[in-house]
């Protein structure tokens, strides 16, 4: 498993020069790089000592090679939409928002993904077959803002139940602000560490709406792979062996079945996550969820390049890092890939 993991690790090296490259091309192509280091107040012998500093004016090579050298010491420039402080900074600040909505929707997507899929193909050609194929069609057919806005309009508009916006009540919060210490950024933990089952329950309320809206697609994909695994993993001999032993067919399924039908599941799982962890971009617009996609859409509005760069950037690496743990996943699932 070791020479495994090096191996994948040593792997990821030309993948990450070449999201490099990418994007040191698209921050030439979109306009003069100085800009995100260049404030408006700057007069004309000011903006040129920034080019120099930048080594803007070098061949493009000697370019490329001091901005990967900035890029690794975390210089990725600043941040107009949140008050010209660094890129970097701006990230952190806004990743524990979107990684605590991630988590909360894969873990539901996968809890009743898995369930479904599971169901459908132990009850192939049923009735409850051909239900939750309808329901993964749907889920796979209808668009995610649709159903944000049907989710607002029946839980908030009519009955009240659940907020439409924000990760808490401001107000609520207000009466606890003080002596509150965000240990992880995640407000669910958070609330957890400082000991308040108050804001705690107002979170879960909060989140809810967001969490089941981007969940709702990945769980039909879920549910589809997994039928679709499951029904060929039951088709095979040692299932068959299984079931001639005696076994009941709860166990066939869940000791012998569902770990080998796991293995396509995983690669959806998890390369799934990362495209969500940099950033549900609709979903946190329309919730108003302060996460990485709400702010990369504010730096797309005010034309700011640095956000829109290290969003670019920090989410290939996101994607670039979950497909590894894929890789991972896979030599567990499946010892056979270990010799490969």
């Amino acid at each position: 498993m070791r020479t495994y993991i090096v191996r994948r690790l040593l792997l990821l090296i030309p993948v990450l020069i070449g999201i490099s490259i990418f994007v040191f091309c698209l921050t030439r192509i979109g306009g003069d790089p100085a800009a995100i280091y260049i404030s408006p107040h700057m007069s004309a012998e000011e903006r040129e000592i920034v080019r120099e500093s930048l080594h803007l004016n070098d061949d493009i090579f000697t370019q490329y090679f001091y901005w990967l050298s900035a890029i690794l010491r975390g210089d990725w420039g600043l941040d107009p939409t949140n008050g010209d402080v660094p890129v970097t900074q701006s990230i952190m600040e806004f990743f524990p928002a979107t990684l605590e909505l991630t988590l909360i929707s894969v873990f539901i997507a996968v809890i009743i993904g898995l369930f479904l899929g599971t169901l459908s193909a132990s009850h192939k050609d049923r009735g409850i077959d051909h239900s939750t194929r309808i329901m993964a069609l749907l889920g796979v057919s209808l668009p995610i803002f649709v159903l944000a806005l049907i989710l607002q309009y029946v839980f908030y508009f009519q009955l009240g139940w659940l907020p439409a916006v924000q990760r808490y009540d401001v107000v609520l919060f207000g009466q606890y602000s003080v002596g509150w210490n965000s240990y992880t950024g995640m407000f669910l933990a958070d609330s957890l560490l400082n000991g308040n089952m108050t804001m705690f329950v107002d979170g879960v309320k909060h989140i809810i709406l967001p969490s089941l809206t981007l969940a709702f697609s990945l769980i039909a994909v879920i549910t589809r792979i997994m039928r679709t695994s499951m029904v060929e993993v039951l088709n095979q001999d040692y299932i068959k062996a299984a079931r001639a032993k005696g076994l009941p067919e709860r166990l066939v399924i869940a000791r012998h079945a569902r770990r080998n039908a796991l293995i396509p599941t995983a690669t959806v799982v998890g390369m799934s996550f990362g495209a969500l962890l940099g950033g549900a971009v609709i979903i946190e617009t329309i919730f108003s969820w302060p996460g990485l996609g709400r702010w990369s859409t504010q730096a797309i509005v005010q034309l700011a390049s640095a956000p829109i760069m290290g969003f670019v950037l920090f989410t290939a690496v996101l994607i670039v890092l979950s497909s590894l743990v894929v890789d991972i996943m896979y030599a567990y699932l499946d010892p056979r890939v270990k010799l490969g």
